[in-house]
């Protein structure tokens, strides 16, 4: 006979992150009386959650409609049309609503709690889920899942303790562990690469602007040895050791592979003007040689909102003394000013800081899993949701979007 096991537990979701919350309290709360039990390695569940935003957590985006939404996932695409369509961001500023959390739109369309700390995140998912009564457990670790002939798993946890589960979620992020799960119950990766990440640049014209930021910029990437062309337009941040910001991390998402595979080296085209064309350049100068004849150069930007100290910097790059004046400036400093202006290129030599990389590509690929219900295609009773999956997105929310989500209709779909 074979040996006996615990009592069985309706459900265990390994993984108390945003994605395996959301998939227990939903599946505790569709199935009233079910047994749900959240194993989380750590002591601190929801830890991602806390320190996100700077402390505020970034909950969501106001992208309202799925198939603008989609556009925002490097990994992903087409495949999570149907998943938005379901619980898209509208319905998640509803459900935190539901359970006395109040989420307001920035201007930049991201959505944080009305307090202002993430705290009171962490606080809403726990009070939900004691309130479903879900069981959570920290510093418990699963280390193995056997998926059993006649239906459910068996689950063995560090210490040795076994557990038997009727169903199982794997919300485990992008730690190793939940892709070692993930293989053992049949699963392919698709390996994981840093996604979200500064760029390292060489010296020259940026050395001394750390602390700068300018906004908006065009950036346009180019890994070595490929043809592949990368843009995006936002705000930059300029650093010790390259730049970061918002346009920059979007660029790294979606050139997280190519990126990868030149090793981390390229070129970073960059248009300070924002998009300005070159007549209108042309003008402004020539409006600026009309009205501040006698300023000089290095206090009478070309626009406002150009950063003094960048506008030096670009000066002395060309050779301009900026204690000229603007009336003396000559038409071929002038050009020379401009095409600075619109097109700086800079060598990208590697990453930012080890350690700082936001998020991964790679994980489960999307394909062996149902998407309507984040069921496993391959083994059946098996769940994946969150970062574990081969699905990333850019700044503002959407990561933790795709995580609600793909919980939501795990737990929906277990639940009923």
């Amino acid at each position: 006979m074979p040996p006996m096991l615990p009592s069985p537990v309706s459900l265990v979701v390994a993984g108390g992150g945003p994605a395996g919350f959301l998939a227990a309290i939903t599946a505790a709360e569709t199935a009233p009386g079910s047994s749900v039990l959240v194993l989380e390695a750590t002591p601190e569940p929801l830890h991602k959650v806390l320190i996100s935003g700077g402390g505020r957590c970034n909950v969501t985006h106001a992208c309202w409609e799925a198939r603008a939404l989609v556009g925002h996932y490097p990994r992903g695409g087409r495949a999570l049309l149907g998943p938005f369509s379901g619980f898209a961001p509208a319905e998640a500023v509803a459900w935190f609503a539901e359970r006395g959390l109040e989420l307001v739109q920035e201007d930049d369309g991201r959505l944080f709690p009305r307090t202002n700390r993430s705290s009171s995140v962490v606080d809403c998912l726990r009070r939900a889920a004691g309130r479903a009564g879900v069981v959570l457990r920290t510093g418990a670790s699963l280390q193995s899942a056997e998926a059993l002939p006649q239906g459910g798993f068996r689950l063995r946890l560090r210490g040795g303790e076994e557990l038997f589960s009727e169903r199982l979620v794997l919300a485990t992020g992008s730690h190793p562990s939940g892709h070692r799960l993930a293989g053992s119950l049949g699963h392919a990766l698709v390996q994981p690469v840093p996604s979200l990440f500064t760029l390292r640049l060489q010296g020259g014209l940026l050395a001394g602007l750390a602390g700068v930021t300018q906004d908006p910029v065009e950036l346009e990437l180019q890994p070595d040895g490929l043809t592949s062309r990368f843009r995006q337009r936002g705000p930059l941040l300029i650093t010790h050791w390259g730049v970061s910001g918002p346009a920059v991390l979007r660029l790294t998402a979606f050139a997280a592979r190519d990126l990868r595979q030149s090793g981390y080296r390229g070129t970073l085209r960059i248009d300070w003007s924002g998009g300005r064309r070159e007549p209108e350049l042309q003008e402004c100068f020539a409006r600026l040689r009309r009205e501040q004849a006698r300023r000089q150069l290095a206090t009478a930007r070309p626009w406002p909102e150009l950063s003094r100290r960048l506008w030096v910097a670009l000066l002395e790059a060309q050779g301009v003394d900026p204690q000229r004046r603007w009336a003396d400036l000559g038409r071929q400093p002038q050009q020379a000013l401009i095409r600075a202006l619109r097109d700086t290129g800079l060598e990208v030599v590697g990453k930012g800081p080890f350690g700082e990389e936001f998020v991964t590509a790679g994980g489960v690929p999307l394909g062996e899993v149902n998407t309507a219900t984040m069921e496993s295609r391959l083994t059946p009773g098996l769940y994946l949701v969150g970062e574990l999956l081969d699905v990333d997105g850019i700044t503002g929310g959407f990561n933790f979007q795709h995580c609600w989500t793909s919980g939501w209709l795990a737990g929906r779909a277990i639940g009923a």
